[in-house]
């Protein structure tokens, strides 16, 4: 599993772009459920999940806070042996929040600690992690 972060509009997408030949992309973006990543991930292609503060924003909103870091890290668990059983690789794309204003908004500083934690936890349990800037990828494990 790779973790690829960096700020909004940083180039992550390009970069994952340049390193998958194939790929299935689940994007909050476009408006698809990440419970999606099983029925969508196509045979022969790297999974490639983004949008983390879409579904994060989307569940803190439907008051789903009772261990949802907990549940985030089984899920990254659940990815991390999906990857091995298939033997084809999990591509996380990531926002990093950790560097700007911190909100005024209580709802707002919720979801970027819940980001910045899900992007530990992710960090954590990747293969490798690239940080993102200016179209640039530096890597940091």
């Amino acid at each position: 599993m790779q973790l690829i972060i960096g700020g909004a509009f940083s180039g992550k997408r390009n970069i994952v772009q340049g390193m998958t030949q194939a790929s299935s992309w689940i994007s909050a973006y476009n408006g698809e459920a990440l419970s999606t990543w099983q029925d969508n991930w196509r045979p022969h292609t790297t999974l490639v999940l983004e949008g983390w503060e879409t579904w994060l924003k989307d569940e803190l909103s439907e008051q789903q806070t009772e261990d949802l870091r907990a549940r985030y890290q089984s899920f990254f668990l659940q990815l991390k042996a999906a990857e091995q059983k298939r033997s084809e690789e999990i591509i996380l794309i990531m926002l990093e929040v950790g560097r700007g204003l911190v909100p005024l908004n209580k709802k707002e500083r919720q979801l970027r600690d819940y980001l910045g934690w899900a992007a530990q936890d992710a960090a954590a349990l990747a293969d490798e992690v690239h940080y993102v800037w200016n179209g640039l990828a530096r890597k940091l494990k």
